[in-house]
C-alpha cells in the first residue's frame, strides 16, 4: 500500500538523514584534527629552524670572523625552508632566498607587516596555474649586545596542504559511498521492520471489512422492525414511542458508519470502481443546497449557493454527489445556530472546475489542519459525537478526489471559519473499471 510505502520512505530518509549527519560531523572533525596536526608539526619544526638560525646570526654578530653556513641549522629537514635577515634600517643583511616564483608574495608579506614576531602563520596565493600556494612563516627579534635585527623565516607547505586537500576529499568520496550503502540498508531493513506492522493492518482492513458486511443484515431487520413498531397503533405510549424513535436514530448512525467503513475498507483494497459519464457539476451543486437546506433551517443556518452555471465534466457522479454532501454536512455540523454556510461554483474552464464549501463555524487550528483528513481523527470530539460524526468523512471526501485527480485545501480561523476549495479535472481521462 501507498502508505506503507511512505512509511518506508520515511524511515529510509531519517535513517540516511542521520548518517549524513554523523559523516558530515565525523568527516569535518577528521579534517580539522588533520589540519591541527600538520599546521602544529610544521609550526614546531619552523619554529625550531628560526631558534637555530637566530643562534647562527647572534654567534656571527658577535664573531663577524667566523663563516658559517647557517643552511645546516634548518635544512636538515626540509629542503623548502628559507630566511631573510633584515637590520633596523630595513636593509636585507642575510638571507637564503625562497624560489623565485613565490619571493615577491613573501617580501610583501615582510614589507607589509602582515608578520607577528613570535607567531606562526600560513598564508595563501593563487599561482600562475590556478592552485594555491602556501607559506608558512614567523619572525623572531635578534637582539645582540644593542644591534637588533629581525628574522623572517618561511616554508613552503603548498604539498602538504595540497595532500590534505586531497584526503579530504578521498574522505567524502568514502563518506558518499558509505551513505549510499548505508541508505539501501536501510531501505532494507525499514521494509522488514514494516512486514509485521502490514500484516497487521491487512488483518484489521480484512476484518473491517468483513465486520461491516454482516453488519448491514442484522441493521436492516432492526430498522424494518423499528419502523413496524412505530406503525403499530396499539403502541400509544409516549415514552415507549420515543424508545423506538431513539433506536432508529442509533440505527441510522450505525448504518451510516458500516457504510463509511465499508468505503474505506474497498479504497484500502483498491475495489472502488469509477463509473464515469459526463455531469453537471452546477447542477449537483444546487441539488445539494436545496437537499440540505431543511437540515439547515433546523439549526437556523442560513444555506446558500451561488455561482451554479452548467458546467459539463466527466466523473462519478454518485461519488462526487457525496464528496459534496460530506463538505456541506460538515458545514453545518460546526456551524452554530444562526451561522452561515455558502456553496460556491468559483471558475470552471476546460480543464478544471473549482468550487467552495464556507462556513462560519468554529474553525481549525493550524495544527489539526493536516491531520484533518486522516481516518477517525476529530477536531472536536464531544461534539463530533453529539452529532453524529465518525471521523470518517473527510477520509472518505479525500479518496474520492484521489479518484478523481482532484485537490483539496483549507483555509481556517479559529472562530471565524473554515473554507475547503475543491479542484476538479472536468476531463478526467480514466477507464470505468479503475
Amino acid at each position: 500500500m501507498e502508505m506503507f510505502g511512505r512509511s518506508r520512505r520515511g524511515l529510509t530518509l531519517a535513517y540516511s538523514l542521520i548518517m549524513c549527519i554523523f559523516l558530515v560531523t565525523l568527516i569535518f572533525v577528521v579534517h580539522i584534527t588533520m589540519e591541527w596536526a600538520m599546521f602544529s608539526e610544521q609550526a614546531r619544526e619552523l619554529s625550531d629552524a628560526a631558534d637555530n638560525v637566530a643562534e647562527t646570526q647572534a654567534n656571527y654578530i658577535r664573531h663577524p670572523s667566523i663563516t658559517v653556513d647557517e643552511s645546516r641549522f634548518y635544512r636538515n629537514t626540509n629542503d623548502r625552508l628559507f630566511f631573510y635577515i633584515f637590520n633596523d634600517n630595513r636593509q636585507l643583511v642575510g638571507f637564503v632566498r625562497a624560489s623565485y616564483k613565490i619571493e615577491p608574495f613573501i617580501m610583501d608579506l615582510i614589507t607589509g607587516g602582515k608578520l607577528e614576531v613570535e607567531e606562526v602563520e600560513v598564508f595563501g596565493q593563487p599561482n600562475e596555474y590556478g592552485r594555491t600556494t602556501n607559506i608558512m612563516m614567523t619572525a623572531k627579534k635578534i637582539d645582540t649586545d644593542g644591534i637588533i635585527q629581525t628574522l623572517y623565516v618561511g616554508k613552503d607547505v603548498t604539498a602538504l596542504y595540497s595532500g590534505l586537500q586531497k584526503s579530504t576529499y578521498a574522505l567524502i568520496f568514502l563518506g558518499v559511498l558509505a551513505l549510499m550503502i548505508a541508505t539501501i540498508i536501510g531501505h532494507f531493513m525499514a521494509g522488514r521492520a514494516i512486514v509485521p506492522l502490514k500484516e497487521a493492518y491487512d488483518k484489521q482492513k480484512q476484518f473491517a471489512a468483513d465486520a461491516s458486511h454482516e453488519l448491514r443484515t442484522p441493521l436492516a431487520v432492526v430498522m424494518a422492525s423499528a419502523d413496524l413498531l412505530m406503525a403499530d397503533p396499539s403502541i400509544k405510549e409516549p415514552f415507549l414511542r420515543e424508545v423506538i424513535s431513539d433506536v432508529k436514530s442509533e440505527v441510522k448512525k450505525m448504518s451510516k458508519l458500516v457504510s463509511d467503513l465499508l468505503l474505506v475498507a474497498r479504497s484500502d483494497n483498491n475495489a472502488l470502481k469509477l463509473t464515469l459519464k459526463k455531469i453537471d457539476l452546477g447542477e449537483l451543486l444546487k441539488q445539494n443546497v436545496r437537499m440540505m437546506t431543511p437540515l439547515a433551517e433546523k439549526k437556523n443556518i442560513e444555506l446558500t449557493g451561488n455561482g451554479f452555471k452548467k458546467v459539463l465534466m466527466t466523473g462519478d457522479e454518485q461519488k462526487i454527489k457525496q464528496l459534496i454532501l460530506i463538505l456541506v454536512d460538515n458545514a453545518i455540523k460546526y456551524t452554530p445556530e444562526g451561522g452561515k454556510v455558502v456553496v460556491r461554483l468559483e471558475s470552471a474552464d476546460d480543464d478544471k472546475a473549482i468550487f467552495s464549501v464556507q462556513d462560519s463555524g468554529i474553525g481549525i487550528d493550524e495544527k489539526d489542519k493536516e491531520k484533518i483528513f486522516e481516518r477517525f481523527y476529530r477536531v472536536d470530539k464531544a461534539r463530533s459525537r453529539a452529532s453524529g460524526g465518525n471521523g470518517l468523512g473527510l477520509s472518505i471526501a479525500m479518496e474520492i478526489l484521489r479518484l478523481h485527480e482532484g485537490k483539496i485545501s483549507v483555509d481556517s480561523e479559529p472562530g471565524v471559519g473554515t473554507k475547503f476549495t475543491v479542484r476538479l479535472k472536468t476531463n478526467l481521462k480514466k477507464s470505468s473499471g479503475n
